[in-house]
């Protein structure tokens, strides 16, 4: 697309405004500092100008919104068709207050639903187990049995809202309890949408809520592609996460090379099954974070559509769009907030939501500005949620589709994005033999995602302390704001206590022998090597716990102790 005369003027011009314009002014007025980089540490140019873009092609490497390779978007008129999704997280204490919080946020126009678990339930223990002393609804809902699934989703019609369920290891046993509710409402299968996380690799790599061994875990994780391909047709049967890995201090091409990658494992396990990807890809999504470098996370999320197209055509044979199209949510830092001038991280998850929205995300979540102290309060949340309709409906950014395109800056930056995260896939690769499900596998084993992550957090880490990077009202511009009331959320003491008096109620309250029926009948499925999925289903619906069912697991697939690495 370049006339190659006009580009020799545009170098000879280039050159002579260096000399002469830029060398003088620099002698009088000299830059801030010597190197400029981006909060990943990549270095940033003093300009971009036609030479960094002068090998790009429009139709291969950018194309149009809603094709091959989704550079632009992954649809034909992204915003322009309808907003994002507006999913605000919600889950603390019990299913009843998660449940109420809800229907305040859907009352306030969130259009989806987004459930974060306790730490008991993200690791498979009851709620009376001795391990869960002191965490029974601390950081998510707790649920123990499809009674808490009821309570949680009352007067929510499950054929109508979307779900987002925020857990790994037991994952095929919470989507057990929605399938099992949706049985009890006689809500069909083919009609439920919504999203479990189910991304176990990250779990060992990052967030460290496993539960299981790697191996059988991602035995598990192809029960539930199996399953919903055939059972649950519009679910996405995984949301492939990488804010873990940033927020553990990995840089941006690390969050996306690693995300990748997984997905790519989980890919590989479907075909293993026997699956079509053209049939089983459509329904996996991605989950990215979105971090205060706004031009670096826009470069991000431009390269990690165009890198996953590329690799489901050319890799693993996809033909349809729908296989070939990166989808994903995307979370504002929670890592970026600060417990010093709360206030103030209204204006970073406005930065980093508008990031995320001239990036092209499916959904998003906007951090509470009161994170950093507690758990975000209803007026947090309302005021993070109206972040985003602000974007949305007066910004004006919603009404054009990548207006950031063909910025020398943002096209130079997606490529060089590209460049770092396909070097990671390479070495991931050669970590298999060729395979990135098998390099996956062993990364986690060997602690090589661990040591990459843990030498850029240090990295990191390091330019905060010596004042390289900036952090409002932390280590600079202290003065002020520290005394701001804000109302922060109170949990209950008595949470803990009332869950367990729940679930002991339960208990009482079911047919045991059905139970012990259903677990042995799960039991016998591991030990054949069965999907477990329709096993996991019938003993929801005997409210069988999951501590019961992880029992299962646990007692068939052992455990697991992290390695850990310093």
């Amino acid at each position: 697309m370049f006339d190659e005369d006009r580009f020799n003027e545009f170098l000879a011009a280039r050159d002579d405004w260096e000399a002469n314009t830029l060398d003088e002014w620099l002698e009088g007025h000299p830059e801030r500092k010597e190197v400029f980089e981006t909060l990943s540490g990549y270095e940033r140019q003093r300009l971009y100008t036609p030479e960094d873009v002068e090998d790009l092609d429009y139709e291969s490497d950018l194309g149009f919104p809603g094709e091959p390779p989704f550079t632009r978007g992954a649809y034909p008129t992204m915003y322009r068709g309808r907003h994002w999704t507006h999913r605000q997280i919600a889950g603390f204490e019990t299913a009843e207050e998660t449940n109420e919080r809800y229907k305040y946020l859907l009352e306030q126009g969130q259009t989806g639903l987004s459930t974060d678990f306790d730490h008991p339930t993200l690791t498979g223990y009851d709620s009376d187990d001795d391990h869960s002393e002191g965490e029974v609804g601390r950081i998510g809902v707790a649920i123990d049995t499809l009674d808490d699934f009821e309570d949680l989703f009352e007067d929510i019609p499950l054929d109508e809202v979307s779900t987002s369920m925020t857990i790994n290891s037991p994952a095929p046993i919470l989507l057990a309890f929605y399938v099992a509710l949706a049985d009890q409402r006689g809500v069909d299968r083919e009609k439920l949408r919504g999203t479990i996380q189910n991304s176990i690799f990250k779990e060992f790599i990052a967030q460290k809520t496993f539960a299981l061994p790697p191996r059988p875990n991602i035995k598990l994780v192809e029960d539930v592609i199996e399953y919903c391909t055939e059972e649950v047709p519009n679910w996405y049967w995984a949301n492939v996460s990488g804010y873990h890995t940033r927020e553990a201090g990995g840089t941006a091409a690390q969050e996306a090379a690693f995300t990748i990658a997984a997905g790519m494992g989980y890919i590989e396990s479907g075909i293993e099954r026997g699956l079509d990807p053209d049939d089983f890809a459509p329904r996996m999504s991605f989950f990215y974070v979105s971090q205060t470098d706004f031009f670096e996370e826009i470069a991000k999320f431009r390269a990690v559509r165009r890198i996953w197209a590329r690799i489901m055509e050319d890799r693993y044979g996809a033909e349809s769009d729908a296989a070939r199209r990166m989808r994903y949510h995307v979370q504002t830092a929670g890592e970026s907030l600060t417990a010093k001038q709360p206030m103030v991280n209204i204006a970073r998850t406005t930065i980093q939501a508008l990031a995320a929205v001239l990036g092209g995300c499916q959904s998003l979540h906007t951090n509470g500005y009161d994170e950093a102290l507690s758990i975000p309060s209803e007026d947090a949340m309302r005021i993070a949620l109206r972040t985003q309709q602000v974007i949305a409906h007066e910004s004006g950014v919603a009404d054009t589709i990548d207006p950031l395109g063909g910025s020398y800056y943002v096209e130079k930056a997606t490529r060089d994005m590209e460049e770092r995260v396909l070097e990671y896939l390479a070495e991931i690769e050669e970590l298999g033999d060729g395979s990135m499900r098998e390099g996956m596998l062993r990364g986690i084993e060997t602690g090589y995602f661990e040591q990459e992550i843990v030498d850029s957090s240090y990295e990191w880490e390091k330019r905060k302390a010596e004042g390289d990077l900036k952090k409002v009202g932390v280590n600079c511009f202290t003065e002020g704001g520290d005394d701001t009331e804000i109302e922060l959320f109170q949990a209950d003491p008595e949470t803990e206590e009332r869950q367990k008096e729940r679930l002991q109620r339960v208990k009482e309250g079911r047919d045991d022998e059905l139970v012990e029926e259903r677990i042995d009948a799960l039991r016998e499925a591991v030990e054949n090597g069965e999907n477990v999925m329709p096993y996991l289903v019938d003993a929801a619906k005997a409210y069988a716990t999951e501590g019961e069912m992880m029992g299962v697991l646990r007692e068939k697939y052992g455990t697991y102790e992290d390695p850990g690495v310093f």
